[in-house]
């Protein structure tokens, strides 16, 4: 794999220690700054509404730039919302650097993703996006963990901070490593639009929305299912999510590796698997072995999908492929949110802190069903997944490195 494809994976690790290290400095930062803790949890949600919004604009802003000088661009946008944080006098501000820093996350992935598939060889695509995303999956073993770690013992501002050092690192990296490619030549705005006019591309998104809805329905409820049911310490989530960032880790590895060979039998797997451990949680939750071992198996399952789901999106809309991909980062960010609002409502209305795991089975299973749609329609069409296009005209392909 090409060193250009390190520099990527740099940028996507401080892109999701980020993310996610705000969740376990919540009390820390709600203290300072004399908010409650729901208050508090706008740093959360605000984050992935900005993804969500942010991930067109700035893919559509930045059509008439070079990928490369874009990535960059974002690198530096991403190290400006950081240091916000780490500096902000108010709240407000705080909210704000949260913004700022989620704007580069979407387009980040989205043309990040593009840029490493046209380094490798066409056999090899899948497997260059999942290595760029083993930045995000490590994120949540290394960085999370430490940066919740240094936030709790010297301050919160500082873990924002070396976030921020992070993000000068990647933006060297891309600089550095990625090479210079031309900017396609043919393709305007209009082309990338037409890409959500093919329905391969609409249901490969909904597929993502769904599919790791479902893991984030259960995740986003584990600490009070693990110390409720489970009868784990407080102490031991922390651990409990380093050993969900490990499945992480090896489910995007694995998927990346066998989508290169038959994408859609490894969603098949995936999915379905999915949907059955996700339906096992309830019963395997109040073990704490059981229970263990389900949350690394719901890491690995879960991120099993997204180098195959991110380059069915890609070769559906190869034509004008970086919008599309960059919306898929953001229908990420949409399964999150909605799956979480989902297992709320469930616990709220009294079925327990395991019932998000059965709002997570029914939709890791409906992405399956939709995968198996997908397919059945690309049989009737006649057209293979990597053939497909869409209306737009094919991109100048970049210098392509067979290894």
């Amino acid at each position: 794999m090409p060193l250009a494809l390190l520099a990527l994976a740099i940028g996507a690790f401080g892109i999701g220690t980020t993310e996610f290290v705000i969740m376990g400095l919540l009390p820390e930062v709600a203290s300072e700054y004399g908010v409650s803790i729901p208050t508090a949890g706008l740093l959360v949600t605000g984050y992935a509404f900005g993804v969500m919004f942010g991930a067109p604009l700035m893919t559509v802003l930045g059509t008439k730039v070079p990928r490369k000088r874009m990535l960059m661009l974002l690198m530096g946008l991403f190290i400006v919302g950081n240091l916000l944080s780490a500096l902000a006098p108010a709240f407000s501000v705080m909210l704000a650097g949260r913004v700022v820093a989620s704007l580069a996350h979407g387009a980040f992935f989205g043309i990040g993703s593009v840029v490493a598939a046209d380094l490798v060889a066409p056999h090899k695509k899948a497997g260059a996006i999942a290595m760029m995303f083993t930045g995000l999956t490590v994120a949540n073993v290394v960085g999370v963990p430490l940066g919740t770690l240094v936030g709790q013992s010297v301050g919160w501002r500082v873990t924002f901070a070396v976030v921020a050092v992070l993000g000068v690192v990647g933006l060297a990296g891309v600089a550095k490593l990625v090479p210079d490619v031309p900017k396609a030549e043919g393709v305007r705005l209009r082309h990338e639009l037409a890409a959500f006019k093919n329905v391969q591309v609409l249901l490969a998104m909904a597929m993502t929305v769904l599919g790791f809805g479902g893991v984030f329905a259960a995740i986003t409820y584990i600490a009070p299912m693990m110390t409720h049911v489970a009868g784990f310490a407080d102490g031991s989530v922390t651990w409990l999510l380093v050993l969900f960032g490990l499945g992480m880790v090896g489910g995007n590895l694995v998927g990346g590796r066998f989508a290169d060979r038959a994408l859609m039998p490894m969603l098949y797997i995936s999915l379905g698997a999915l949907a059955v451990v996700l339906a096992l949680f309830t019963l395997t939750a109040d073990n704490k072995i059981a229970s263990a071992v389900t949350i690394f198996l719901i890491g690995a399952l879960g991120f099993a999908t997204v180098p195959p789901l991110q380059k069915r999106v890609l070769d559906h809309a190869h034509g004008a492929p970086t919008l599309a991909s960059a919306v898929n980062i953001g229908a990420f960010n949409l399964g999150n949110a909605l799956s979480a609002w989902l297992g709320g409502v469930v616990i709220a209305a009294g079925f327990g802190y395991t019932a998000p795991n059965w709002v997570g089975a029914v939709l890791a299973a409906a992405a399956l069903v939709l995968a198996l749609l997908s397919a059945a329609l690309e049989r009737r069409e006649g057209a293979p997944g990597e053939a497909v296009a869409g209306s737009a005209p094919a991109e100048r392909p970049a210098a392509v490195a067979h290894h």
